[in-house]
């Protein structure tokens, strides 16, 4: 495992995420596809909650060898009973970007990760430390995906009736 190539990884894609919301304005920033999907500043709030009491608890508990099962997190219900989309985007920004950093601090600090320390989750998840890491790296690149998706479809709304056809297939 490189960990280094992760920090990196993980610091440049906070950087990435800054910069896809930038300059969004509130209608944009709280545009929905759909009642089902997630805005903008949802996604953001669901990136804090996930940095603050996923990732960063998580690997937290398996580097503590404590038994049993980590503490809960059902982010999908968090984003809706936290009303997300009612908060402002540069307050969920700031929060998401204040989580990382704490995170990037941790994991900077530490020395000899048992990469491969495995354990056995009560509903059947085996994960090790490495897992959970390159997962965390992954879960950015899922939401720099999502918020690209965002952006296309309320530009798309925005460019009607005009054809983007031009500039390459989507």
């Amino acid at each position: 495992m490189n960990l280094e190539y992760c920090l990196a990884q993980l610091t440049s894609n906070a950087a990435a995420i800054e910069q896809m919301v930038a300059g969004l304005d509130s209608e944009s920033a709280h545009w929905k596809p759909s009642v089902e999907d997630w805005s903008v500043v949802e996604v953001m709030c669901h990136l804090a909650d996930e940095e603050r009491e996923d990732f960063r608890s998580r690997f937290q508990f398996l580097m503590s060898g404590a038994s049993g099962d980590p503490p809960p997190n059902d982010s999908e219900k968090n984003v809706t009973e936290r009303r997300c989309n009612e908060r402002d985007l540069a307050s969920s920004l700031a929060d998401y970007l204040n989580e990382r950093k704490q995170s990037l601090d941790y994991l900077r600090r530490l020395t000899n990760i048992p990469f491969d320390k495995k354990t056995i989750w009560s509903w059947g998840r085996t994960i090790s430390v490495g897992d959970m890491l390159v997962s965390w790296v992954a879960h950015d690149v899922l939401h720099l995906r999502q918020l690209t998706e965002l952006k296309w479809g309320y530009q798309m709304q925005q460019f009607a009736p005009y054809d983007p056809g031009y500039a390459g297939d989507w």
